[in-house]
Order: C-alpha cells, then sequence, then structure tokens
C-alpha cells in the first residue's frame, strides 16, 4: 500500500484548516515526463462524492437445478469522484484539466494517456496534541489511490478579493480504478 504524504514544507495548520481531504497527483512511472504537473500536494476539499465501484453480476441457469441460479462477476464500474469546496495555491489542477479540455493553447484537447494521473484522495483526522498550546494534529487517516484519472468538469466558486486562494467549487474526475492507500496505525 502507498501512503499519502503531506508535501515537505507545507503548513497542514493553517491553510487547509477547514477542510478534510487532501488532493495530490501520485507518479505511477518515474521515466515518465510530468514534470510540469509534479506531484505536490494540489488543494484540499470539504467535501467528495462518488467513491464507489459496482460490479455487474451474471445469472447463469443450470440444467437441472431448480433452488436458485449461479451468480457470476462481471464487468467494474467506477463512479464519477466529484470534490467539491476546496481550496488550492497553485493552477496545477486548472493545468490538468486544460490539457485535456485545449484551454492550454498547446494540446488541443487531446486527452492523450500520457496526461492521465493517479490521483491520491487523503482524509484528516485532527487529533489533540500532547502539548496542549500547540495547536491541534492533522494526519492522513486512510487514502484512496484513483488510478488513470482525468478530469471532465472544473468550477470556480465565487471570487472573493479577500482571500489569496483559488476557490474550486467542483471538480469531476473518471479514472479506471479505485484502491484504498493507506490507513494511519
Amino acid at each position: 500500500m502507498m501512503a499519502m504524504s503531506v508535501a515537505a514544507g507545507e503548513d497542514t495548520q493553517v491553510l487547509y484548516g477547514n477542510f478534510a481531504f487532501f488532493v495530490q497527483f501520485v507518479n505511477r512511472d518515474p521515466h515518465a515526463p510530468r514534470e510540469e504537473l509534479g506531484e505536490e500536494l494540489l488543494g484540499a476539499f470539504s467535501e467528495i462524492s462518488g467513491l464507489e465501484a459496482s460490479m455487474e453480476h451474471k445469472v447463469v441457469r443450470q440444467a437441472g437445478v431448480n433452488y436458485g441460479a449461479r451468480m457470476l462477476t462481471g464487468p467494474i464500474n467506477f463512479g464519477t469522484v466529484i470534490l467539491k469546496r476546496g481550496v488550492a495555491r497553485s493552477q496545477t489542477l486548472w493545468r490538468w484539466w486544460s490539457l485535456f479540455a485545449g484551454a492550454d493553447d498547446v494540446a488541443d484537447g487531446r486527452p492523450i494517456p500520457a496526461n492521465r494521473r493517479d490521483l491520491m484522495i487523503g482524509l484528516i483526522a485532527t487529533t489533540a496534541p500532547k502539548d496542549e498550546k500547540a495547536p491541534p494534529e492533522r494526519n492522513i487517516a486512510m487514502g484512496w489511490r484513483l488510478a488513470n484519472a482525468m478530469p471532465v468538469k472544473f468550477r470556480v466558486g465565487d471570487l472573493n478579493a479577500k482571500g489569496a486562494d483559488v476557490a474550486i467549487e467542483e471538480l469531476h474526475i473518471v479514472h479506471e480504478g479505485l484502491h484504498v492507500s493507506g490507513v494511519a496505525a
């Protein structure tokens, strides 16, 4: 299992204090030319839905067997993951979207395999610190890895001049596999 890590130098106490989910890319192939997206912490979201997988079953009736039928496994389908109400320090998520949508003025909206990424989603648990003067500790309690992910919808939140962070109202992601990636001991 691969556990999600917070990038070095990130202050998890300040920017993402009210958000329960961190999001970051995972490099599947260390030789792939993906430096433009990096693996830094991408942002934090307050709500995530669609972490689901369902299997279609096949019903097979056997001659001479009248009590029920055999159930066989069928194809697996994954739900669209929706990241809601997030903040991000950089434009990495927008750059990733633009690789597929053609908004980067280079890729022309070609969803080539090199643009797909594995995406980690980490559930953050807050625990009381040992020193009562210290801020609460935030650790990754559980993680999910979306294999071969691709963004399909990007919605910016209301713009507010009081903040310096980019607000993301919704980011919809389709993927080809859902894996539990880390559980804190």
